[in-house]
């Protein structure tokens, strides 16, 4: 080290295979090996890849249920020595234990370092090859009924790929919705990614979901749907009718007209004057 040079410790945050134990990066491997602590969602799983790799750094839960009590001690750790975050797979923070350790983190002026690396969702939309400007991640939907399907009705006009995951316990209920509520679009459900049965069913939705109902899904379910297809039948008449929905639903006038914009492709000028009608 250079005479008077100040290393100040980081966060690094770094993406673990989501299948195949072979899909980690060589910088990866070192940080892992370099760093003073390791904090895992899961220890177990966490010790299966550094024991696979030769890696000895020391090894402390940060999970769902521990996070908050954990905080205080890490942001600690972190004023004298480096740290690593790491989720059961993936990138942490993606619907995974992390995004308020490095808001703390960032918070509290230490440095926070992410590595790219393996990521079940965009590895999802790639193999799905469906056609899309790109896509909305939406992680794992609500557990009840009513607001899984509040959800999904928020993003059917979106003219994205719609990318969740589901535990296999609610993937039939969550196909179903999809299905009832963004209409049979084409889908993809991914399973087992990078493993060695790997699996892509794919089709419409009402399809996978005759598939789904016909056996025990296991494992969680990475699902891609394809978005909202805006043809000429989309009449003028859907476009007003949204519109009034908007305006009985609360909104002020700028943002009911921005979101039928945004859904039918209306111009504003058009808008406003339908807007004025119902006064």
């Amino acid at each position: 080290m250079a005479p008077g040079l100040i290393v100040v410790p980081c966060l690094y945050v770094i993406p673990t295979p989501i299948g195949n134990l072979e899909d980690i990066t060589l910088r990866a491997l070192r940080v892992l090996g370099e760093v003073d602590l390791i904090l895992a969602e899961d220890t177990r799983r966490a010790r299966t890849l550094l024991q696979r790799y030769q890696i000895t750094t020391r090894v402390l839960s940060y999970h769902e249920h521990n996070k908050e009590r954990r905080l205080p001690v890490v942001l600690d750790h972190l004023r004298s020595a480096d740290v690593a975050l790491i989720s059961d797979a993936g990138t942490p923070g993606i619907s995974d234990p992390g995004y308020e350790l490095v808001h703390a983190a960032i918070d509290g002026g230490l440095p926070v370092d992410v590595l790219p690396g393996p990521n079940a969702a965009v590895t999802a939309v790639v193999a799905a090859a469906l056609p899309a400007a790109g896509f909305a991640f939406l992680g794992f939907l609500p557990r009840t009924a009513g607001d899984r399907r509040r959800r999904l009705q928020s993003v059917e006009r979106l003219q994205l790929a719609l990318v969740l995951y589901e535990a296999p316990h609610r993937l039939i209920p969550t196909v179903r919705d999809a299905l009832d509520l963004l209409g049979d679009r084409q889908a993809v459900i991914a399973r087992e990614m990078t493993k060695l049965h790997q699996e892509y069913r794919r089709g419409r939705l009402s399809t996978l979901l005759a598939e789904a109902e016909g056996r025990t899904p296991r494992g969680e379910h990475t699902l891609v749907i394809a978005g909202f297809e805006r043809t000429e039948s989309t009449s003028d008449d859907e476009a007003r009718a949204a519109l009034r929905r908007h305006k009985r639903g609360g909104c002020d006038r700028r943002d009911a007209m921005r979101r039928v914009t945004e859904e039918y492709g209306v111009a504003r000028n058009v808008l406003y004057a339908w807007w004025e009608e119902s006064e």
